[in-house]
């Protein structure tokens, strides 16, 4: 029997966004899981220092949780093949227990890095297959025309996590314990679960099952030949390997060379998010003025050159000011490369599109964030965070490709 629901979709008629409670709620809950994840980016840092006193360390667990990105092809086709809403279930409860199995022995003094190492790489695998899915999923809730808008409305929600959550964070491991921190990151994913739960994604029908290996070279050969995701993808391949040298050594720049305490960290990251919500609000406005090319272009160089000038500075508000611009920049930079990939992506192929775009713009990050704790360990921090805002800075100008002229939104 057809649910109203399946109607709504069947005929690709939808409730205007404010009354498209399916959607609003799928933000609500994206929300939580952003707030429990900033507060894990301090607290997995400081763990690790904690156990091994090491920017080397902090590296290998980097590179574990990223090394998941080679396997996003795959991904791709899961999140086609099968049904979406028990792949986000499953992702979100299974992050519940790992992660809030490593507060709970870190809080016992249980844990070793050999687990964190683990735990990073299991936390990473179930992250990627997540985002394909939940990216794949998004048409399914609204209509295409308020894409660019949900997609500005899901950026604004993570990054007003990241402007509240950090600092309630550097407090809370201030007052307790990064292990309470990770907890904390879990139940995140525990209440994320409860609101897929409530949502109705309407599984696609059923495609001919062909090959893996067939589906995958399918997706890849939409994205080498659709030249507005292809040049994209090479310039935030580019990209990526510049922000993983700074992010990885973020923290433990902060912590062991500017000597910041877990509070002052969870300050300077929150003013970040402040920006980054301004980036958001912003997105729409420019896209009404400026095309997809001016603004990744213009977004990607403010934002590089932001990376370059936080290895220098020093004091605590120029450190929050720059990390501020190159968050509202990444803000506006990600809804409009997300949008250009759902807007000339065919339904069918979103998952593979969005996989094995992922899988092109992230191969680099494994090996990055390990070279990151490797440089970091010899050269300094200082150093190798210079160095990454150099190379997204350069990247910015393959934005300027002739065929990012043609896309519109």
């Amino acid at each position: 029997m057809q649910t109203p629901t399946t109607k709504v979709h069947a005929n690709n008629e939808y409730p205007k966004l404010r009354k498209n409670t399916q959607v609003l709620r799928f933000i609500a809950g994206n929300l939580v899981s952003f707030f429990g994840d900033q507060i894990y980016l301090i607290a997995l840092p400081l763990i690790v220092l904690e156990l091994t006193n090491s920017p080397l360390s902090m590296g290998i667990v980097a590179g574990l949780e990223r090394l998941p990105v080679l396997i996003q092809p795959l991904c791709g086709v899961v999140a086609d093949r099968w049904d979406r809403k028990r792949i986000l279930l499953s992702c979100d409860f299974i992050r519940f227990l790992v992660i809030g199995m490593m507060g709970v022995l870190f809080l016992t003094n249980a844990l070793h890095i050999e687990v964190v190492c683990l735990g990073a790489l299991l936390v990473g695998g179930l992250t990627q297959l997540y985002n394909t899915s939940q990216f794949a999923s998004v048409p399914r809730l609204v209509p295409r025309k308020d894409l660019q808008l949900v997609n500005s409305l899901n950026t604004g929600m993570l990054n007003m996590a990241v402007f509240i959550a950090p600092g309630l964070g550097g407090l809370i491991i201030s007052v307790y314990n990064p292990g309470i921190a990770l907890i904390l990151n879990s139940i995140s994913f525990l209440i994320g679960f409860f609101v897929v739960l409530s949502l109705k994604i309407i599984p696609m029908k059923k495609p001919n099952h062909s090959r893996f290996l067939n589906e995958i070279k399918e997706g890849f050969q939409f994205v080498w030949k659709n030249k507005p995701i292809m040049i994209t993808n090479v310039a935030m391949l580019f990209s990526i390997v510049g922000t993983t040298l700074f992010l990885t050594m973020m923290v433990v720049h902060l912590k062991t060379s500017v000597y910041l305490d877990a509070l002052q960290i969870g300050w300077v990251l929150s003013v970040g998010g402040l920006g980054a919500i301004g980036g958001a609000l912003l997105s729409n406005p420019l896209k009404k003025v400026l095309s997809y090319r001016a603004i990744l272009f213009l977004a990607g160089t403010v934002g590089g050159a932001s990376i370059i000038l936080f290895s220098f500075v020093q004091t605590t508000i120029l450190l929050a000011s720059m990390n501020a611009i190159g968050t509202m920049c990444a803000a506006i930079m990600s809804p409009s490369i997300v949008t250009i990939r759902q807007h000339l992506t065919p339904e069918r192929l979103l998952g593979r599109v969005q996989a094995t775009s992922r899988f092109m713009t992230w191969l680099l990050m494994p090996i990055t964030a390990l070279l990151a704790g490797v440089f970091a360990e010899y050269m300094g921090t200082s150093i190798t965070i210079g160095v990454g805002g150099a190379i997204s800075t350069l990247a910015s100008f393959i934005y300027l490709h002739q065929s990012l002229k043609v896309v519109s939104s």
